[in-house]
Parts: structure tokens; sequence; C-alpha cells
């Protein structure tokens, strides 16, 4: 194996901030073409973690079909939502990561840097933790953007960032979000942007929860991923005040034929609409920003399943993005895992006279 960096001065931790914070998301193709989209879905589709299938038996199907079909019907998708900055997630990452570096700024005593990688796409993970280190820092802090932790989502992002790693020569010590999906602060921003709308339009009907949907057998195998959407869709109901029978959780976006988590979004929203329901308010708590799942899926495709089929008003709640109040939750959460790599502005630096038994005592052990 060829190792990155080969021992020298030349090599060494540049001077700058020794600690970078990577916010990660799931990624998005580079343009809205087939072209693009064909590499991203290559990309994003080969993963074992995301498609869980013999190779042999997938593989065939994915490049005899899904990719001579599917970036065509899905570049037009990423069209409607597409905007002059460029791919409505990446941009709101990016805005997002840039708020909750200067929050954090704010909140510590020493500089760090914060960037963005996709495990899909560009940036890549892999070139955002490189150029961290070139800026010298020598910890870092993996912070996927996934309230609910999956194997499809988050253990794919730390599998990408652990096999970038293997080719470094000096690997900086890591830390990691798994998951944040019952945070309090979260929860307020979610429940604030819920009653935002109900002071704007009136409180409705119905409160909807929709989640990404995964295949159940995944869930089957051990994946906590749907007890986490649930736990996270009682801890809004709660902070709302909802009774029992004012909300409900789906899950959306399916892919294949086997049986993913239901309900499924698409067909309650037919349901209610057949049920003339009056009003319901859409909220997609696992998203952190908007993209394509929530702003064509779920505010354009599911908006006209409801309407078609008698339903009256329907309300979709925006993702928090770049809000000062989801801002100020992510930089609580970072600045948590960061306890001893960083001091917060209201605690005293450690002196620079104190002896090495002492600074040992103040260091954080690694985490591998």
């Amino acid at each position: 194996m060829a190792f990155r960096g080969e021992p020298g001065p030349s090599h060494e931790p540049a001077a700058g901030a020794g600690v970078g914070v990577l916010i990660a998301n799931l990624g998005t193709p580079d343009a809205p073409t087939a072209p693009a989209l064909r590499r991203y879905l290559r990309e994003f589709l080969s993963d074992p973690r995301v498609i869980e299938q013999p190779r042999w038996k997938w593989l065939p199907i994915l490049y005899l079909f899904v990719l001579t079909r599917r970036p065509k019907m899905s570049a037009a998708l990423y069209r409607k939502v597409w905007t002059p900055a460029g791919s409505p997630l990446l941009v709101g990452t990016e805005k997002l990561a840039v708020a909750v570096g200067e929050a954090l700024r704010h909140r510590v005593a020493e500089p760090l840097q914060v960037a963005v990688g996709m495990r899909y796409g560009n940036p890549s993970l892999g070139s955002t933790m490189r150029r961290l280190a070139d800026a010298g820092c020598h910890r870092i802090l993996l912070f996927p953007l996934y309230p609910q932790y999956s194997g499809t989502t988050t253990a794919a992002t730390f599998d990408a960032a652990f096999a970038e790693l293997q080719g470094w020569r000096r690997i900086p010590e890591l830390r990691t979000v798994a998951s944040y999906h019952d945070d309090p602060a979260v929860i307020a921003a979610l429940a604030a942007t819920v009653r935002e709308s109900w002071a704007a339009r009136g409180r409705s009907r119905k409160q909807l929860f929709t989640f990404h949907g995964i295949p159940r057998r995944y869930v089957d195998a051990g994946d906590p991923y749907y007890r986490h959407c649930l736990d996270m869709a009682r801890l809004l109901a709660a902070a709302l005040g909802l009774g029992a029978d004012d909300w409900l959780t789906t899950f959306q976006s399916l892919f294949g034929k086997e049986e993913w988590l239901r309900p499924y979004t698409d067909e309650t929203m037919k349901r209610l609409g057949a049920e003339r329901l009056e009003s319901v308010d859409v909220l997609c708590p696992g998203f952190a920003v908007d993209c394509l799942e929530t702003l064509e899926e779920i505010d354009g495709l599911n908006r006209e399943l409801f309407t078609h089929a008698g339903g009256g008003e329907y309300r979709y709640v925006p993702c928090l993005n770049d809000r000062p109040d989801h801002v100020e939750a992510l930089a609580g959460i970072a600045l948590r895992q960061l306890g001893g790599w960083v001091t917060p502005r209201d605690q005293p630096m450690p002196s620079r006279a104190s002896t090495p038994a002492t600074m040992a005592s103040q260091r954080s052990p690694s985490k591998p």
C-alpha cells in the first residue's frame, strides 16, 4: 500500500487549526444531467451498505437496467429543484456548515476548521479530510447530518472516512457523531417550525412526520433507524402537544420491489385525500436541509397525490436548513463531542506552565 505522505519536514502538519469539524451529507450529482446522474447513481447504488444484495446478483441489475434508465428520469427531477447556485442539498449544507463554524468559533477559544464532505459525489469525504489535514487539523470530528443512525447512511459515511485513512501515514484522532434524533435542542427547533406554520396558516387537522424509508429486512437485521424515527416523532408530537389522533409517521422514497418501512407516505397521502381531510402539515425530520426528496417528492409529488385524491390544504414545513436555532443545536452537539479538544470560552485556558502530568490528565483520550 502506498501511504499518503513520506517522512520529512515538508509533511509535518501545517501551522493552523488543530481541530477540524467535517460536516457530512449524502451527496448530489454535479449537474442535473443524465451523465452526471449516471456517475452519481453508480457510486451511490454500488455501495453494499445501501443495497444489501450479493454483488453477483445486484451489479448486473444495476448496470443493465438501473443505470440505463434511471439517470434520465432522475435528471428531469433534479432540474425541477436545481438553483442558480447549484444543487439544493450541497448549497444548503454549505450554508449550514458556514453558520455552524461561526457559532463554534464564538464558543471556543481555539481556532478550528469546518468543512463539508459528501459520501457520494463532490466534494468527496476523502478530499475534504485531506484538506483539513493539510490545514493542520490533527483532530477531526466527523458529523454526518443524519439525526437517526442507519447503516445505509451513517455507517456508510464512517466506512468512507475509515477507508480514506487506510492510505494515510499520519492518522488524525477521529471522533464521530452517530445520531442525534433525541437531542432536545433539535426537537425544539423542529417544533418551532411547525408552530410558525400554525401561526401563519392556522393549525391543520393532521400533522404528518415523514422519514426516508429503508428495506424492512435491514431493521429486522438490527438497524436502529426505525426506532430512532419513531422516537423522534413521539418527541416532536409531545413538544407540540399533539394528541394520539393528531399525527402520523410515514416513510417515503421507496426503491425496488421488496417491502420497506410502512406506512408509505404516498399511499397515506392518497388515503387522506380520499377521506377528504381538510388540511395536513408535513414535516421531514430526518433531513437537515432541503433537497430533492423534500422539495420534489414531498412538496411536489405527494402534494399532488393528496389534492388530486380530494384532500384540502397541503402545507409543507421546510427543513431546518440554516435557521439560527438549528445552527445553535448542531453547534451544541459538536461542542459536546469536542470535549477535551477545545476550551469553551467561559472556561480558562490551560496554563502553558502546566506539568506534563497535569497536561496528560487534562487530555481527552482519543477515540478510534
